[in-house]
This record gives C-alpha cells, sequence and structure tokens, in this order.
C-alpha cells in the first residue's frame, strides 16, 4: 500500500466511522420526528381518532426518553475525559536542538510540526492527541517553535498538532541520526492526522472509549450505576460497531506515514532499527534486575537512561552478537540535543518508577533517589541485610534454636549455621516427612498450605513452610508500605525531581500536582514488570542473601552491580557466579553438603553471626 493508497483507505474508514455516528444520531432523532408528526396533525385535523390519539401518548413519552438518553451518552462522549499517557513532557527551552531537528524532519517530510514533544520511559515512540479541553491549556507557541496557535480559542483546539512522545532509552542510546530516523514516520504521522475526516473520526472513538471507562467505574450510588448502565450499553455498542473500521483506519495512517518516511534516511533506518531492539532488551533487563531491587528498597534509581548505556555496553562486551555496538558510542549522542540530560533523566526515572512499581509521585523520607555509585553499598548491602534480618525473625517465630557453632563469639546470634541446620533434611528421603533433627519441626502457617502451592512441589516439607512464613511476613510488610503511600499521596505533592537553580528546571514540566488529572494512577502500578514472587523465589533470595552477609562479615566480600543481572556478591574483587545452584540444592533436596563445600572453597565461616538491618 503506498502513501496515496494509504490516505484514501484511512480516509473511507474514517468516513465509515462517521456514517456510523450518523445513523446513531438519525435514530436517536427517529422517535422525536414522528411524534412531532402525530402533534402536529391534532391542530391541523389530521390523524384524530383513538388509535391516533393512542400512538401520540405512546410515542411521545417513548421519544423524550430516547431523547434524554442520547443527549447523555452525547454529553458524556464530548465531556469524558480521554486516556492520556503519562509523560515528561520537554519544552524548547529544555531542549532547543531537538526541536530544530523535529521541526526540520517535519519540513523534509511536507507534514504539520508536531504540537510539542514529551518522554515517556519506555522504548517506544508515538503521536498523541491532546487537544481535549480536560489536558489542559495547549502551550505557548513560543515553546514549540510557532506550531500551533496560541492565541486558539478552546473550541478551535482540534486543529492543534498532536504530540510527538519519544521513548527516553532511545535519546541515550541512540546516535542523533539514528533517533532521526526512527522518528521519521512517526512524524510522517501528523500529515494524515491533520485530515479532518480522520480527526474527527479519531475524536469520536477516543470520546466513546472514555465513555466506556467512565460507566465502568464502582465508586458511584446505586442509582448512578443505574443510569451509567443504560449509558455505556450505548457506547459499547458503538464501539463495537466503529471498532474494525478504527483499526483500519490507523493501519491506512501508518501506512501513509511509512511511505512518505522512505525519502528519508532510508539506510540509516535499517540499521536504527537494529538499535530499537537491542535498547529494548536493556531497557527491560535494567528495569527487571537491577532498578526493581532498588524499588522494593524503597530507592529510584536516578540515572535509568545513563543506566541502559552502560547495560547495553557490557552487553556488547558480552555478547558476540553484538559487538560493533559499542563503537557507536564515540558519536553525538541523541541526549546531547537536550541542555541538561541528567535533569531529564532524573524525572523520567522518577516517573518509570511510579508506572512500573507504583512508587509515589515525589520523594519523601521513604522513597529517594540512589546514584549509581551509590548502588551497592545503599541498595545491595541493605537488600541483603534486610532479607537476612527477615529471614531469622521468621526462624524466631517458628521456635528454631541457634545453630551449632561452639567457637562462635556470640552463640545466640544470627548465623547461616542456624539456617542450614534448619533446612538440613534429616532423612534420606527429600520428601518425606521431617523428623527429628536440628530445632524443632515447622508449626503450620495459618492461610497457607505448602502442599497445595505448585511452586513448592519439589522442596522439603521445611523449605516448603519456611518459604510460606517469609511469603506472609513479606506480604504483611508490602501492605504496610502500600499505606504509607497512600497516606503520603494524600498530603501535598512533593516538588519536582529537578536541579535547582537551572533554566532547565524551570523549563522541564512533568506531571502535575494531582496526577489523577491527567491518567487514572488509582490501579499503580499501570504497568507491573514481573508478576509477585513465589515462595521459591523469595526463600531463594533470603538464603542467598544471608550467605552474602556471611561472605561480606567472615571474608570480606563486598556488594557489587552487575548492569545485566542485578546485584552481584564479589569476593577478591571477582563476581561470584555460581551461589544459586548450591542454594538450589538445599531447597530442594534438604542436602547442604554442596553449599557447606563452596563456603569453605571460599573460606566463608557459616558459625560467625553477621550484622543485620
Amino acid at each position: 500500500m503506498n502513501g496515496e493508497a494509504g490516505v484514501r483507505a484511512a480516509r473511507s474508514r474514517a468516513l465509515a466511522v462517521l456514517r456510523l455516528r450518523g445513523r446513531a444520531l438519525a435514530l436517536a432523532l427517529l422517535p422525536a420526528a414522528v411524534a412531532v408528526v402525530l402533534l402536529a396533525g391534532v391542530p391541523t385535523g389530521h390523524l384524530t381518532g383513538t388509535g391516533w390519539d393512542l400512538a401520540r401518548w405512546t410515542l411521545t413519552p417513548l421519544a423524550a426518553l430516547v431523547l434524554l438518553t442520547a443527549a447523555g451518552v452525547a454529553l458524556l462522549v464530548a465531556r469524558a475525559r480521554p486516556a492520556m499517557s503519562p509523560t515528561v513532557a520537554i519544552t524548547e527551552e529544555a531542549a532547543p536542538d531537538l526541536y530544530r531537528m523535529v521541526r526540520d524532519l517535519a519540513d523534509r517530510l511536507a507534514v504539520p510540526v508536531p504540537s510539542a514533544i514529551a518522554l515517556t520511559p519506555d522504548c517506544d515512540s508515538w503521536l498523541e492527541d491532546r487537544t481535549h479541553p480536560a489536558h489542559g491549556s495547549p502551550p505557548p507557541a513560543a515553546e514549540h517553535g510557532g506550531a500551533a496557535d496560541a492565541g486558539r480559542h478552546p473550541h478551535r483546539r482540534a486543529a492543534a498538532a498532536p504530540v510527538l512522545v519519544i521513548g527516553s532509552p532511545f535519546l541515550w542510546w541512540m546516535r542523533v541520526g539514528e533517533l532521526r530516523a526512527v522518528l521519521a514516520p512517526v512524524v510522517a504521522g501528523t500529515g494524515p492526522s491533520a485530515h479532518p475526516d480522520i480527526a474527527a473520526a479519531r475524536r469520536f472513538v477516543r470520546g466513546l472509549d472514555a465513555a466506556v471507562a467512565v460507566t465502568s467505574e464502582h465508586r458511584r450510588g446505586p442509582v448512578f450505576r443505574t443510569v451509567f448502565a443504560g449509558v455505556g450499553w450505548v457506547a459499547r455498542a458503538l464501539l463495537r460497531g466503529c471498532r474494525v473500521h478504527a483499526a483500519e483506519m490507523e493501519r491506512g495512517v501508518a501506512a501513509a506515514a511509512a511511505e512518505r518516511a522512505q525519502a528519508v534516511d532510508y539506510g540509516l533506518r535499517i540499521v536504527a532499527q537494529e538499535q530499537v531492539g537491542l535498547a529494548y532488551a536493556g531497557w527491560d533487563r535494567l528495569l527487571t534486575r537491577v532498578a526493581l531491587p532498588a524499588w522494593r528498597m524503597g530507592r529510584w534509581p536516578s540515572r535509568l537512561n545513563a543506566g541502559v548505556v552502560a547495560a547495553l555496553t557490557e552487553l556488547s562486551r558480552r555478547d558476540r552478537l553484538a559487538e560493533g555496538f559499542a563503537s557507536r558510542l564515540g558519536e553525538r549522542p541523541a541526549c546531547d540535543l537536550l541542555e541538561e540530560p541528567g535533569t531529564v533523566d532524573e524525572a523520567t526515572s522518577l516517573l518509570a518508577a511510579r508506572l512500573f512499581h507504583g512508587g509515589p509521585a515525589g520523594r519523601g523520607p521513604d522513597w529517594s533517589p540512589v546514584h549509581w555509585g551509590d548502588y551497592p553499598e545503599e541498595v545491595v548491602d541493605r537488600k541483603w541485610r534486610t532479607d537476612a534480618a527477615r529471614l531469622h525473625r521468621v526462624l524466631d517465630t517458628l521456635g528454631i534454636r541457634p545453630g551449632s557453632g561452639a567457637q562462635s563469639p556470640d552463640p545466640d546470634g544470627p548465623t547461616l549455621s542456624r539456617v542450614l541446620d534448619h533446612l538440613t533434611d534429616p532423612r534420606p528421603d527429600a520428601h518425606s516427612a521431617p523428623g527429628p533433627g536440628p530445632g524443632p519441626a515447622p508449626a503450620p502457617v495459618a492461610g497457607a498450605d505448602p502442599d497445595d502451592d505448585e511452586d513448592l512441589v519439589g522442596t522439603t516439607p521445611r523449605s516448603a513452610a519456611l518459604a510460606a512464613r517469609i511469603s506472609a511476613e513479606v506480604a504483611r510488610e508490602g501492605a504496610a508500605a502500600s499505606a504509607r503511600a497512600a497516606s503520603a499521596a494524600s498530603g501535598p505533592a512533593a516538588p519536582v525531581p529537578a536541579v535547582a537553580g537551572t533554566p532547565t528546571a524551570q523549563a522541564l514540566q512533568t506531571l502535575p500536582a494531582d496526577p489523577a488529572s491527567l491518567w487514572d494512577d488509582r490501579a499503580l502500578p499501570l504497568l507491573p514488570l514481573q508478576p509477585p514472587r513465589t515462595g521459591r523465589e523469595l526463600l531463594a533470595d533470603h538464603i542467598t542473601a544471608m550467605v552474602c552477609c556471611a561472605a561480606m562479615d567472615t571474608v570480606g566480600a563486598t556488594p557489587g552491580l552487575d548492569w545485566l543481572d542485578g546485584p552481584a556478591l564479589l569476593v577478591g574483587g571477582v563476581r561470584v557466579a555460581d551461589l544459586p545452584a548450591q542454594v538450589m540444592t538445599l531447597i530442594e533436596d534438604g542436602d547442604p553438603t554442596a553449599l557447606r563445600l563452596w563456603l569453605a572453597r571460599q573460606g566463608i565461616r557459616p558459625e560467625k553471626p553477621v550484622r543485620l538491618v
């Protein structure tokens, strides 16, 4: 499908959507029109008789009800706030070179210039229409190079160009030429978007979608729920009717934009698309392996986008398939198009923590930034010692006595031997019922049956019971943290992270104080990275943390950061990579032999107490 064919296909589908709207309006007006004809027959002496009177008295209230319903649906569709992606808005003062590049790109493509630029903490880019009055007043013309009329009246906002949303990892990993090549088909989409029929069809579909979302809320009384149920049924029926046409319209718009962008940096676009996939892999690994442990500790890395460069550089060093990508780092990065990349990075990092983890909207005593240089000490070390402390608290509640170790200066202190002795299966059959051994048999956990947990199948009874206890403890702590975050969110909003006293800090605009005014944040995290950790994973993490604490306190091991795998234990400056296998053997078989041999090779003394949080 070439560009002209794509535009024609998109316009025909847009007209189909508008025809559906027109038919719905005609259907709503039909009973009223018939009622008017029947009522007009009375003064003229026509349509008289008992049958006509009965028809008038029956149809007139029905027409009024239909008109009232239609007016309610139309009002809801017009006033409902369409969904808006949470982003960090970038003004022209904060990124004049970036705006200049986008304007030059739009001129080369002969399409309207996007009205503004925003960043999202994701590996994607798109155009977003923010002309609805609920999205706030349009930015002044000076902020986006005169792309929109600053004096435009609110009811004419639909003529404004959409906002260009750029994935923030692209700015840090890609070079300037690669970013321009990737954005070419996106910016080209402003051309078809400016067509009146396509714009009107999009507004109608977005209004229906917003109306369905409003009617689906359950925070209203029974009367409103009843009324909204009927209105929602009509909106859903209309949305189902135009779904296929809307999807085909968007495909036509995408085809037209891609065809128009063929003439701009086509050869470079092929290379840039490879970087898109690589950036996505590095960003996902950074969030799940590096950022998520920090978020769980109440800390948010303030330079996530800079971290993705380090992660992808490490990937290029390890993976021969990625060889050659690191050599690109000598070229000018796209983040140089920003006046102060650090300020923008901090804002997008905080937004990423909110979207993917559900953290607060601003800094606080339990939610503070951490720099990469401080990550090992402030996140890794604290995480391990916190998990080790939780493990020993759970052992205390189970009544497990301290581990063996007569040479220990504090036999009652928290030792690794206590954990190993408790998890050692005293019988040859690892899956038989627990017999007498070190410490009493584990007490049943209220509300948790390890035998019914599929994840714990294949573990020893003691491992399953301990995992269930740890899961319950983590769940209680998580609920308490959520309650504290909710109470903090009800107070005044914290200031946006920015570098004080700089022009960019004043020009950089993030979400307003009330995030719900733009996007629904009642179900945070909106985009959870991973499902909740299973009992087996939690138990493995806690035992690993206890081993790492013993290594740090007995042989001088240090916490470290691996850009692809997250927290790492360094013994003699070398990363330890074979510990997880030994821990899983202990959990599944109840046999500590392999782990004890590993500890002996490293010189770690499990009978010595460790320092906890």
